[in-house]
């Protein structure tokens, strides 16, 4: 690791120690019961200029840096409390740095670094699923503005965000002589007329919500197309890549969360006058869940600097969201098995931990569809589906 990315994550880890003072766990968990998004610490991160990692400078921003914002991330779930709208607003920010007119730039992304307005994004339809290029929402144009139709289910924090980056067709998937082309990516009011917006009853614990969007005849001005109409995937890769390494850095954090609590409990409860930990069979299990943590670690910050050096961070970013989502799930099943009846328990704060890591094996992306695209991009292997 070099010099700039050991002080980064040094000054990260002194900040969150000190903000976790004042914003812990239980204030994570008390937003969340209930249903409060997480904003006195939001406003926090926007004052020390985390809210602005994926913005330039000349937009209010500190400097596009993925690493950055992923060692913040990790760092927080470390402490228990990762804030899932970090990792939706900011691909936001990612589109419109990267694709947005100078327009657009000036107007959103200094408001994204101060924590004053937050993105979420609308991609995942009832019937498409994985296969986002078979997406039937469709936005026509009538004059400067485009008519948009259709729906969108499990969109996070649609309740806690003032904008939504929405991928629509501009040619239906069955009329595209290339299923590639025609999608287009647009910013969209979360008041807009015509936007419907219900939550749905996930039984996950966190302070974002799930939301099913209904889009009926919503009128977005031209002027809130990122990008060329038509040629949205490239936008959509360049956002959906850093999600995926920032949803690992989350996974990471939380499964050093349940480790932790699993340690701590395995020093001191004795069993036949002895602690539990000094048993190998619970000493190997957390000595391996914390071995595939750190791994998963390594390849999520590969994978950011291979982002913010501007290579191809498809590999690395697939890898690293698989890892952590795996080693997530072990860590936190591990730390109930280690608590044993006491591991069900709202007090001891570990099976509060599962859903939440759960979901880490199926969003943002399943753990099957990165393994075809490995299969596929990586190793060469024929196409699967």
């Amino acid at each position: 690791m070099n010099q700039e990315f050991d002080n980064d994550e040094s000054l990260i880890e002194s900040f969150v120690r000190r903000l976790s003072a004042k914003y812990d766990r239980r204030y994570w968990l008390e937003c969340a019961k209930k249903g409060q998004p997480l904003d006195a610490l939001w406003q926090e991160l926007g004052k020390a200029g985390f809210l602005g990692a994926m913005a330039p400078e000349e937009y209010g921003g500190s400097g596009v840096s993925l690493t950055r914002l992923a060692l913040l991330m990790e760092q927080l779930a470390n402490n228990g409390m990762p804030p899932l709208m970090l990792v939706v607003s900011m691909m936001g920010a990612v589109a419109i740095a990267k694709h947005g007119t100078e327009e657009q730039k000036r107007r959103y992304l200094p408001r994204l670094a101060d924590g004053s307005e937050r993105f979420c994004f609308a991609i995942t339809e009832p019937d498409a699923g994985s296969n986002s290029f078979r997406i039937r929402s469709l936005a026509r144009r009538d004059g400067d503005e485009y008519v948009l139709n259709g729906q969108k289910v499990f969109i996070s924090g649609v309740d806690q965000a003032e904008h939504m980056l929405v991928v629509a067709r501009t040619i239906a998937a069955d009329a595209a002589a290339d299923k590639r082309e025609g999608m287009s990516l647009f910013v969209v009011d979360t008041n807009a007329a015509g936007l419907t917006a219900h939550r749905m009853d996930t039984q996950i614990l966190m302070p974002e919500g799930q939301f099913q969007l209904f889009f009926d005849d919503v009128r977005v001005p031209r002027e809130n197309l990122v990008g060329k109409e038509g040629k949205a995937m490239h936008a959509m890769f360049d956002a959906l890549n850093p999600e995926r390494i920032t949803a690992a850095a989350m996974g990471v954090g939380i499964g050093r969360y349940a480790l932790s609590k699993a340690v701590e409990y395995a020093r001191t409860r004795k069993v036949f006058n002895t602690p539990i930990g000094a048993h190998q069979g619970l000493a190997h299990p957390m000595a391996i869940a914390k071995t595939e943590l750190e791994l998963a670690s390594l390849m999520a910050h590969r994978a950011a600097e291979m982002f913010d050096a501007g290579g191809d961070a498809g590999m690395y970013a697939n890898m690293a969201k698989y890892a952590a989502g795996e080693a997530a799930v072990k860590s936190v099943d591990l730390a109930i098995q280690v608590h044993g009846g006491s591991g069900f328990m709202g007090e001891t704060d570990v099976i509060t931990l599962w859903p939440l890591a759960r979901l880490m094996r199926t969003a943002p992306v399943s753990r099957e569809m990165i393994l075809n695209y490995i299969g596929e991009h990586v190793l060469g292997l024929p196409r699967s589906y």
